[in-house]
């Protein structure tokens, strides 16, 4: 059987090749016409459960060879681990892409929650500097004030009381709108616009949105695992999740990721991870970097690279409607 892993000019990739080859002419083990390893048969089928690289005749033809094969049982192990651990890692370190852009404005969306606003009426995320701008009718007077309170996009009036939001939002949800379904989850976890407290209710929800792509249902059902709310505290699940909101662009999830790390001492991972979430938009992440750059665990050029990205993120993020509506209000802050 030919064993091979991808090799991208990586000294260490061609020595797991290297290794698994060789590995694999060792005590006829690793075979493709299925000959028991300990007493040469063909016809073996019962295979060693550890590195599923071995096949036996029977259970005691797989017991009078465990001795001989433990070495090499454990080496085809670890290499498989290695293996695993260098393409998660391949994954978990990839930029992601950009959020997506306003439908009006057709700007890159803000990644800070207060710079967008999803409508309910027509599911659509629209950024805070559309939601803020006037409108006017064909004249160009300004219109009444309950127009001024309609959707930028679809021209819907705002809900009125809680239960018509909670009503648009279910309707959304039948719609497997993974927005909708977030924000439900969000209410009954909190127990907010007159939805009953049900944590068990707010997981299932959010699983259900995460499973739609949506990055920050993941996050949700990391700070569930790790606070304990709905569900007992698990901290390897709720990194878990964490590392999928990472990959799917929430850049909370990814500054939390480079804490832990950073915390651990494991300061090549933090730094890796604060550098993405800068170009995601998470400016705390800039003065991570600076801190690991004074204590030497980082360089000079990482900070300048750092600031470059975060840079970059607010050249596409930034509009003259948007500093409008952030200097109008508050909740509108977008960097």
């Amino acid at each position: 059987m030919q064993l091979s892993l991808l090799c991208k000019n990586s000294d260490d990739a061609c020595d797991v090749n290297d290794t698994l080859q060789k590995m694999s002419t060792v005590d006829n083990e690793v075979n493709d016409t299925s000959i028991c390893a300990n007493c040469g048969k063909e016809g073996a089928n019962n295979i060693c459960n550890k590195c599923k690289m071995v096949k036996y005749c029977n259970a005691a033809c797989k017991k009078k060879h465990r001795h001989k094969h433990k070495k090499d049982c454990e080496e085809h192990v670890r290499l498989a681990d290695d293996r695993a651990t260098k393409l998660h890692d391949e994954k978990l370190f990839r930029q992601p892409p950009p959020a997506e852009d306003c439908p009006i404005c057709f700007l890159r969306i803000p990644s800070l929650a207060s710079g967008r606003v999803y409508k309910t009426c027509c599911g659509k995320m629209i950024c805070c500097g559309c939601c803020h701008a006037p409108v006017y009718d064909d004249q160009g007077n300004l219109v009444d004030n309950e127009k001024q309170n309609q959707c930028p996009f679809c021209r819907v009036i705002a809900p009125k009381s809680d239960e018509e939001n909670i009503e648009r939002l279910n309707k959304r949800m039948e719609a497997n709108d993974a927005y909708a379904i977030q924000i439900l989850g969000h209410f009954y976890n909190e127990g907010l616009d007159g939805l009953r407290q049900d944590r068990t209710k707010a997981l299932e929800l959010w699983h259900r949105a995460a499973e739609l792509g949506y990055a920050l249902a993941y996050c949700n059902i990391s700070y569930s695992y790790h606070y304990g709310e709905g569900v007992e505290v698990d901290k390897k699940k709720a990194n878990h999740y964490y590392e999928l909101a990472a990959m799917k662009g929430d850049v909370t999830a990814r500054r939390n990721l480079g804490i832990m790390e950073h915390n651990a001492g494991n300061y090549d991972r933090a730094l890796k991870h604060y550098m993405i979430a800068s170009r995601g938009g998470y400016s705390n992440s800039l003065k991570e970097v600076k801190e690991l750059h004074s204590k030497g665990h980082a360089t000079k050029e990482d900070y300048a690279h750092a600031l470059r990205s975060y840079q970059e993120y607010l050249g596409e993020i930034k509009s003259v409607q948007r500093d409008k509506a952030a200097a109008a209000r508050e909740n509108y802050s977008y960097y």
